[in-house]
């Protein structure tokens, strides 16, 4: 069982609105390759891995997923903080206003929901481990493609902590496939 530190694993500190921002961001929630699939896919994966090394390996890293979305949640927060209907206009993105005023709905940058569709869950051991690489490398790369997207120090620092994270998730997962291809 888990046990919840009410403190985020980077902490997260923006002064300045950016409600535009904040419209593609929340693509790394629940876009293709957001934390939400990862967190979801890895829960799924565990069970059906022939042993402890790929179970534990996978409830940790998707554990570390959750804590990943409320990082991005605490900054899409920050980047919201006290805008307007106004604000929202002003800044083009009135279409986030119109549908959910300020909640937050698990989508990628363009609006398209969170689907389920883009999880890989296939009970081999490889396949999986393989899909999960590839995952972690496709979550890197738009990190990396979001921090191209602002100069911002307040945003670049969770930015660059999470795509980090992506890389040691990555390694673990090729540890792991490399695990059970020697067995």
């Amino acid at each position: 069982m888990w046990e919840y530190k009410k403190q985020l694993e980077f902490p997260v500190h923006i002064s300045k609105p950016n409600l535009r921002y904040a419209k593609i961001l929340i693509t790394q929630i629940g876009g293709y390759a957001g934390e939400l699939g990862a967190c979801i896919r890895y829960f799924m994966q565990a069970p059906t891995m022939p042993d402890l090394v790929g179970q534990n390996l996978l409830i940790e890293i998707a554990t570390e997923e959750m804590a990943h979305i409320e990082i991005l949640v605490a900054m899409i927060k920050g980047l919201t903080k006290g805008a307007t209907y106004e604000d929202y206009k002003k800044a083009g993105v009135e279409d986030i206003y119109a549908e959910r005023a300020k909640g937050l709905y698990p989508q990628d940058a363009t609006g398209n929901p969170f689907s389920a569709l883009t999880l890989a869950s296939s009970g081999d051991v490889i396949t999986d481990l393989t899909e999960d690489l590839a995952a972690e490398e496709k979550a890197r790369a738009v990190y990396e493609h979001l921090m191209d997207l602002t100069d911002d120090p307040e945003i670049l620092g969770p930015l660059s902590f999470l795509r980090q994270r992506e890389i040691v998730h990555y390694q673990r997962f090729a540890e792991a496939l490399k695990h059970y291809q020697e067995k």
